[in-house]
């Protein structure tokens, strides 16, 4: 019924109630004026890792199972609601499958329809299998032979996605010279907003590590640009610094190797200055789950 709701007004009141609302409409711009300007100077992304997704959703290992735990966090990143999500390799379960991409692509689609999804490769990943299926990924591809290298840039940071593959369901792993030299021109060249690598594998001097570890370490040490380096492949959850540069290696979503850690995925939030990163932990040790490890960049 028309007009049920209607109470005649004054022109006193009529005034007041506008003066009101514009007040109202003032604020609320300021406040989104004050958000945006956060935004710019912070990046919000979900990290995940060793996601092992199998074409096969009763795949198991340790008694977990990959397929149903990244179901499991789909959810749980887009109640988060970042700007982007992260995956740093190994999305495949074992030999980087057309079929397990496949899935990986079928089970992402849900946060992928809202943001992008950005994948590096590990030792279980296959780089022509993965293309077959993800053809073109979000982010900026850099134009380095046989290897699929990332960077997304953001007004006051800067990610890098670097590729550390090097023979599929071989343990370790080499960003080779090609790519270091990429780096090198790339970092040397580059603004100096605070920049922060990703690489599959350990950052270690064992035979299934990054390989060429000290030559990264020596390459990135003197560029005051890079903050932190994270990486997997290890299944754990640890910190860690080289000369003030962060390093963090993100837990499994798929599995754990061991009962101490976590299987699950950070919720993390980059600013200028340094990160606030929010463990999620759904299975194995899940002691850290909802705590946040908060990290100063080096100056």
């Amino acid at each position: 019924m028309p007009g049920i709701l209607y109470q005649p007004s004054s022109r006193r009141r009529f005034v007041f109630t506008a003066a009101k609302a514009f007040a109202g409409a003032f604020l609320i711009r300021e406040l989104n004026l004050i958000g945006e300007e956060v935004a710019q100077k912070s990046a919000h992304f979900a990290l995940l890792s060793d996601t092992h997704i199998p074409a096969d959703p009763k795949n198991e290992y340790r008694g977990f199972f990959p397929w149903e735990n990244l179901k499991k966090t789909v959810p749980q990143v887009a109640d988060a609601r970042p700007e982007g999500v992260i995956i740093d390799g190994d999305a495949a379960r074992l030999t980087g499958e057309t079929a397990d991409y496949e899935a990986v692509k079928q089970l992402l689609a849900p946060l992928a329809e809202r943001m992008p999804v950005f994948i590096g490769l590990g030792n279980h990943d296959d780089r022509e299998n993965f293309f077959k299926v993800f053809a073109n990924p979000p982010g900026t591809r850099q134009k380095i032979s046989g290897k699929h290298v990332l960077v997304i840039e953001r007004p006051s940071l800067r990610f890098v996605i670097l590729d550390s593959l090097l023979y599929t369901n071989k343990v370790a792993g080499l960003l080779g010279k090609s790519q270091r030299e990429w780096l090198g021109r790339f970092l040397e060249n580059a603004d100096p907003r605070p920049t922060i690598l990703f690489v599959h594998h350990t950052l270690g001097d064992g035979d299934g590590e990054l390989l060429d570890v000290q030559r990264l370490f020596e390459l990135v040490r003197p560029q005051r640009k890079v903050k932190a380096i994270f990486y997997g492949h290890s299944h754990k959850y640890a910190f860690s610094q080289d000369d003030g540069i962060h390093l963090i290696n993100i837990p499994a979503v798929g599995y754990n190797f061991s009962d101490e850690e976590p299987v699950g995925w950070v919720d993390a939030l980059f600013t200028s200055e340094g990160a606030d990163l929010k463990l999620n932990a759904f299975g194995g040790n899940r002691e850290g789950d909802g705590k946040t490890k908060s990290l100063s960049w080096r100056s």
